[in-house]
């Protein structure tokens, strides 16, 4: 587990590197603009298998998405005008949505809908225009524990596990933020599923 200081000097080496580990299924924590998140490839099965065993979270828990653009979006959900509007006003930034998925080589998704959220992170959006493809982004924590802001917390939770994430980003602590609100807009009546 290597640990990997980030600030403005070296922001674009940083970037390099996790560009070059995500594309060798690896899974990388770095911080987001809610909280410190696990990242890998999305189409990655290998790393996003890791994830799962990492969060030891139940394989039947679908884990969120992060994509670059509206149009990303519509290649993996059925997005109608009024949501494609809604989307528009809250993306980027600290909301998740459930839509109906469509038919896509993913892996850590329900087999009938997809969480999706487009961040409002200078690095997290720089990864996804490199990578040019979507990204597991889930909270760093151990299932049932809390997720963190701070970074001694997260590198805590993993130190002494069996499987442990490949690279950390300490970007210090962040601000304080919880996860992402989630919001299910699979039928006519929007539901939050998280505050």
């Amino acid at each position: 587990m290597e640990i990997l200081k980030i600030s403005f000097r070296n922001f674009q080496k940083v970037a390099n590197k996790i560009e070059k580990f995500l594309r060798e299924d690896k899974v990388i924590i770095c911080p987001t603009d809610t909280v410190y998140g696990l990242i890998a490839e999305a189409t990655d099965k290998k790393a996003v298998e890791k994830i799962f065993k990492i969060k030891k979270r139940a394989k039947n828990k679908p884990v969120p998405i992060f994509i670059k653009d509206i149009s990303a979006a519509k290649k993996l959900a059925k997005i109608n005008e009024k949501q494609e509007a809604f989307l528009k006003l809250v993306w980027p930034g600290k909301i998740t949505v459930v839509l109906n998925r469509k038919k896509s080589r993913l892996y850590g998704v329900d087999k009938k809908t997809i969480a999706l959220r487009i961040p409002n992170h200078k690095l997290v959006n720089k990864l996804l225009k490199k990578i040019k493809k979507p990204l597991i982004g889930t909270s760093a924590n151990i299932s049932a524990r809390p997720a963190s802001v701070r970074i001694k917390e997260v590198i805590k939770q993993f130190q002494n596990q069996k499987q442990k994430p490949d690279l950390i980003i300490d970007a210090g602590n962040l601000k304080p933020a919880k996860p992402s609100k989630v919001i299910d807009l699979t039928s006519l009546k929007p539901k939050i599923l998280r505050q």
